[in-house]
């Protein structure tokens, strides 16, 4: 692993991807004393000139000076990275992450998913790389604006090769110890590859069937045959993660039904994308999860389908309209 991270409470944070999570987070590390730095794209001059603002269950506040840039080679190189741009764009992180990270540094991956810290590793080196899973109801509702509706834990690991467990390091204390002291809530997860796979229980279902069904959480639970068929594709998860010696017992699958019954409404980040005529994030969170279950022969059919419906929107998307790159 890479050297120890910058000791204290005065580590430097890079936001790359200021949308509903990393804009949400980044925005409260800043709330609470730390220096942070964003990247921008569509808002940069907005975000500039009037600020950003947060409505949240925890708070309403507005940011009115931030450091923002548009270019990454503008900002200084920080003591964590956090990379919450949606993973279809993550091609760009070859050339956006080098400026930007400390050779002593870590980089921190908020983004759905499997396979994305595995990913980064070639461009970052020996520094230390963490994954990141949130468990919350954000949304960007216009430029320089997002509302945080519910919820907001994360749930932290650090990576290390094949997934190998690292337990809990010294490197995830100190990064957790600045989210706390901003109020965000976090869980340890000694097993980066048990999290992901947590969070794919979640994920799939529900990211998946709002876009093929063009349903929110409420209406897919709300109805006898999508709630089942949530709860189908919750099981076939879990024995994809078994075949990989990772144990998700059946009390988890009955907590996610739950949580999602009684969450307030809520427009998933893939089903959001779809409606704004944007590329969706269909390999990260189904078709990797997808490939893993081919490797070990685990039959998982209704991901199958449902990995080809999302396929077939995408297509169409990336076809017909100019916004599905950016």
């Amino acid at each position: 692993m890479g050297t120890e991270l910058q000791s204290g409470t005065n580590r430097s944070y890079a936001i790359i991807g200021t949308g509903a999570i990393g804009g949400f987070y980044g925005a409260k590390l800043q709330q609470a004393g730390c220096e942070v730095h964003f990247l921008l794209h569509r808002d940069y001059e907005l975000v500039r000139q009037r600020g950003l603002r947060v409505d949240s269950v925890w708070g309403n506040f507005t940011l009115d000076s931030l450091n923002v840039y548009n270019d990454v080679h503008q900002m200084p190189a920080c003591d964590v990275v956090i990379v919450a741009l949606k993973t279809t764009r993550n091609s760009l992180l070859t050339s956006l992450l080098p400026p930007v990270l400390k050779e002593s540094g870590a980089v921190l991956m908020l983004q759905n998913g499997l396979g994305n810290e595995e990913a980064i590793a070639p461009i970052v080196g020996k520094t230390h790389i963490l994954g990141g899973l949130c468990f919350i109801c954000s949304n960007k509702v216009a430029e320089g604006h997002i509302h945080h509706l519910d919820y907001g834990t994360i749930t932290i690991g650090e990576y290390a090769p094949d997934y190998q467990p690292l337990g809990i390091t010294a490197t995830l204390r100190d990064i957790a110890g600045d989210f706390e002291i901003a109020g965000i809530p976090i869980q340890f997860a000694e097993d980066l590859l048990l999290a992901r796979w947590k969070k794919l229980v979640w994920n799939i279902p529900y990211n998946g069937l709002s876009v093929v069904l063009n349903a929110r959480t409420d209406e897919i639970m709300g109805n006898e045959y999508t709630s089942l068929l949530s709860e189908q594709l919750m099981r076939e998860v879990v024995a994809v993660a078994a075949a990989y010696n990772r144990e998700i017992p059946e009390s988890f699958i009955q907590k996610m039904l739950d949580h999602t019954a009684n969450m307030k409404p809520y427009i998933t980040s893939m089903k959001l994308d779809y409606d704004q005529h944007r590329s969706i994030e269909v390999e990260s969170i189904v078709g990797n999860p997808l490939q893993s279950a081919i490797a070990k022969n685990i039959p998982v059919p209704k991901m199958a389908m449902l990995y080809a419906q999302l396929n077939f929107i995408n297509t169409q998307i990336t076809a017909k309209s100019p916004l599905s790159s950016s």
